[in-house]
């Protein structure tokens, strides 16, 4: 096979660069064309990093005319006329990171009078300023105008939580939407995108007229890599890994869809790829989370600690489809964040019960989540217990050693330094066992072991069960209670009646927790 220099589009989210400068790109263009063509008012919630950006610049070609750009595209067999329309491309995300009203204000206005568009003369508001803007091109241009606005939520994310803040800021962004329904006769096409849905009471009270296509089923795929696309677009990249890791084709195709697939954005479609992730992978040649390199979630770890989300149970959560519209200002839990924000997907839908079962999508966020969420449990660096007790302990694991792990686990526990508010919280969880359940689910998950807590079964639940290569680990934790006790429990209930014709060996495993030293006080094995 002779080696070609492929080009990865890291980082650039401009089509026409895209195609231009001859960089890998994936065809989405019949997608873009159906969404072009669909609704006047239209709004896509999609994790970062997962394209939206190069999915709005594409808008912006295909609305400029710029029909040379898609030559041999997908659009060229549904696209006959290429009219041309005056843009108006918003991307808020340079606003973000702002202190307070005045500055988002400010910024807002400083970012409009950059695009360089007649019709801001002398506004002095961001309001004010766009609908000077529209009016302005609808006249020179004597047709219909798009706007584009990227990241609408960008300023928002990092002051969720404060309640003050918000509101001031909220009405700043509140006033600057509003000329986008007043201007609705002027107006072509208006597609926002964000990662989550600030509710309609709020930023879009006034476009009450906006369609929301992030969870229909003609668009699930329009971000993101589907298998598809992989093995055939991509196959030549999966090829020139496999190289790098001395083996089989189909091995490499398994290891990246483990890392970096799962993601379902509708009931019933078809899984996707993180784009970012992929394309780092192929470039460097190496297998990394780079999800999470990218950036750190600040935002998202503020709302779990909030509201206590039980992060245990995420790879089994019902929710029905009203859950993943909550007023994101006024949220009780953090599920739709969660799920806006690709730290969860949809798994499956029970028609019956009309409800949507969420999951963890993949290793690369399992492992970065876990990660993330340590320090702010326990107040240790996560690299610290990644490279001492967690590498310890799978290492004991896997070699079947579980009375050396659990040395293991009960050495670190004497060590962790944890903060005064975390333990104060989980004071009457830990008398249920809940702590002791975090502990053991972050340090194996950071290690991409697939950990089972609170399992269903016909006789009650079952604590934890840790699943290794050829060993299933059934735990049962107690508090100020025996070991020997919890065992009893595992066999009085037959917890292992459903391993029955598993081919892996069986470990059951007791332990019990003094909750005043908040570590283990014994344990048994069978």
């Amino acid at each position: 096979m002779k080696i070609q220099h492929r080009k990865y589009p890291i980082g650039i989210q401009t089509f026409q660069r895209i195609i231009e400068e001859r960089y890998v790109y994936v065809d989405k263009t019949d997608l873009v064309w159906q969404l072009a063509n669909g609704s006047t008012y239209t709004f896509l919630s999609r994790p970062r990093r997962f394209g939206k950006s190069l999915l709005t610049t594409t808008l912006k070609s295909y609305f400029e005319g710029r029909y040379d750009l898609f030559e041999g595209l997908k659009i060229m067999e549904l696209e006959q006329k290429w009219q041309q329309y005056p843009v108006i491309h918003v991307d808020m995300s340079i606003c973000k990171g702002q202190e307070g009203s005045k500055e988002l204000r400010d910024k807002i206005m400083f970012m409009l009078r950059s695009l360089k568009i007649d019709g801001i003369g002398d506004a002095q508001t961001p309001g004010g300023a766009l609908m000077g803007m529209i009016s302005a091109q609808y006249e020179q241009h004597g047709s219909q105008v798009v706007v584009l606005i990227d990241e609408y939520d960008a300023p928002l994310l990092e002051v969720m939580h404060e309640h003050e803040n918000l509101d001031a800021m909220r009405k700043v962004m509140q006033e600057f939407y509003q000329p986008l329904k007043a201007c609705e006769a002027m107006i072509r096409f208006c597609f926002i995108t964000g990662i989550t849905k600030f509710s309609q009471l709020s930023i879009f009270s006034t476009l009450n007229n906006i369609k929301n296509v992030s969870m229909i089923p003609q668009y699930s795929t329009i971000c993101g890599i589907t298998e598809t696309e992989l093995t055939t677009v991509l196959s030549y990249d999966i090829d020139m890994l496999s190289k790098k890791y001395e083996c089989p084709h189909e091995e490499m195709h398994r290891m990246l869809k483990e890392r970096y697939d799962g993601y379902h954005f509708s009931e019933g479609s078809e899984e996707v790829y993180n784009p970012y992730s992929l394309f780092n992978c192929f470039d460097e040649k190496i297998l990394k989370n780079f999800w999470f390199e990218s950036g750190t979630p600040t935002f998202l770890f503020n709302q779990i600690k909030r509201f206590g989300t039980d992060i245990t149970q995420m790879d089994d959560i019902r929710a029905s489809e009203s859950a993943f519209y909550q007023s994101t200002e006024n949220l009780n839990d953090a599920l739709p964040l969660l799920y806006q924000a690709g730290y969860l997907t949809i798994k499956n839908y029970d028609r019956d019960e009309d409800v949507y079962v969420l999951k963890v999508p993949n290793s690369e966020v399992r492992i970065g989540f876990t990660e993330g969420l340590l320090p702010n449990y326990s107040g240790m660096r996560s690299d610290d217990v990644k490279q001492g007790c967690a590498y310890k302990m799978w290492k004991c694991l896997r070699t079947g050693d579980i009375d050396q792990a659990i040395r293991e686990l009960k050495a670190f526990l004497a060590g962790v330094p944890y903060i005064e508010g975390f333990k104060q919280k989980l004071s009457e969880a830990a008398t249920k066992e809940g702590f002791y359940e975090y502990t053991f689910y972050l340090i194996l998950s950071m290690l991409n072991v697939y950990v089972q807590t609170q399992v269903r079964c016909s006789t009650g639940r079952m604590d934890m069960i840790v699943y290794a290569t050829d060993t299933i680990y059934i735990f049962e934790f107690k508090v100020k209670s025996t070991a020997e006790r919890a065992l009893r429990q595992i066999n009085a209930k037959d917890y292992a009646a459903q391993f029955a014709t598993d081919s892996r060996k069986l470990v059951k495993v007791g332990i019990n927790f003094d909750i005043d030293t908040w570590n283990i006080e014994d344990w048994k094995i069978i």
